[in-house]
């Protein structure tokens, strides 16, 4: 039995808590790898930019990415070599070109059509829409209905 205690013991001593340690030596490169992970999307999440999303081609790429400015890469270059493997999808705001245009204006284009779209309903429910008159015959009944519905309350 108290070998059994003795071995829990000296597992037990990977899982004790230490000092948390610096993502990065260089300070500086750790500010940059921040700064770039801003600007770029998670090819996964894609509504997250990499800062922001845990997933673990997230990680891959904030490792990727700690590694090239390790090797003195600029922002720039870092940036080229991305979008040159991933496309400009990788950027969290994209440029305005011409393979970018529909990401830009499709927003806008399907607003203008389902404003479109919706005065044309509009407008074709009020023509159908007719005024009935009544007569004279119908007053009557409506006023004698409610006579009869007040008399009963």
């Amino acid at each position: 039995m108290t070998w059994v205690m003795l071995v829990i013991l000296l597992l037990s001593g990977t899982a004790w808590a230490g000092e948390a340690r610096p993502l990065a030596d260089d300070p500086a490169a750790e500010a940059r790898l921040k700064h770039l992970a801003v600007e770029l999307r998670c090819l996964v999440c894609q509504n997250q930019t990499l800062a922001d999303s845990n997933a673990p081609l997230a990680e891959d790429l904030r490792r990727e990415v700690r590694e090239m400015i390790a090797k003195n890469m600029s922002d720039q270059e870092i940036i080229e070599f991305l979008v040159a493997r991933y496309g400009d999808f990788v950027l969290y705001r994209p440029p305005l070109k011409a393979t970018t245009t529909l990401l830009w204006a499709g927003p806008f284009v399907l607003m203008a059509i389902g404003a479109t779209a919706l005065i044309i309903t509009l407008r074709r429910r009020a023509r159908t829409v007719v005024d009935v008159p009544v007569t004279d015959e119908e007053h009557r009944r409506v006023e004698q209905l409610l006579a009869e519905g007040g008399k009963r309350s």
